[in-house]
């Protein structure tokens, strides 16, 4: 989560308010595409249509096994603002799979909030504004006030705590491996969620 250190433009961010999908019709379109042979992006890779199959697995079990504590819900309903919260998202991204599940679950819990979501690849203007140092990581949700039409927060591309995770990593070896990206799948398993809540918590400040 981090505060917005700069001017966000608004009629962009309106645009992709307008090119937004919901939840249930991106959930409609990964399925499609992983069985079609497919991917969303403007690469066609073997490799992100490998992704997204594996996404649709992914997200179709949080969608079915995610629980949320009946202190969350509490504290989600209570949350007495207005906001939509606009994803940036696709089909291939593994951080996505884990986290887009728990976000409709929050959401889903109070009528205040609103979920939309929308294709990177297809909203460049979008993504260059809520960039992570520099780069055009995702998932992002852009939380913006109903009320005032104003960006007040962001969240992603993961979990604070996955975070911390993947920048103790690079700091100590430098890049990325593919050994640590399985490491991190396995947290995402294990942690089930749980982290995600919490940020989107403090989020709402409830």
């Amino acid at each position: 989560m981090e505060i917005l250190q700069r001017t966000v433009n608004d009629n962009i961010v309106n645009d992709g308010l307008n090119n937004a999908m919901s939840y249930t019709a991106f959930r409609d379109l990964v399925k499609t595409l992983a069985t079609t042979d497919g991917t969303t992006g403007v690469e066609q890779s073997e490799a992100l249509i490998a992704y997204t199959k594996l996404n649709e697995s992914r997200m179709k079990r949080w969608d079915k096994t995610l629980k949320i504590s009946e202190d969350d819900q509490t504290r989600i309903k209570n949350f007495k603002g207005s906001v939509t919260w606009l994803v940036i998202a696709e089909s291939w991204c593994g951080d996505a799979a884990h986290i887009l599940p728990v976000i409709n679950k929050v959401a889903d819990l109070n009528a205040n909030i609103d979920l939309k979501i929308v294709l990177r690849d297809e909203n460049d203007a979008l993504m260059n504004q809520f960039l992570t140092n520099g780069g055009k990581s995702i998932p992002k949700l852009i939380m913006i006030d109903n009320n005032t039409g104003d960006v007040v927060n962001t969240f992603g591309p993961r979990p604070s705590i996955a975070t911390q995770l993947v920048n103790d990593f690079k700091a100590e070896y430098k890049v990325i491996t593919p050994a640590f990206k399985e490491q991190l799948q396995t947290w995402y398993n294990l942690d089930k969620g749980q982290s995600t809540v919490g940020d989107l918590l403090a989020l709402l400040k409830v």
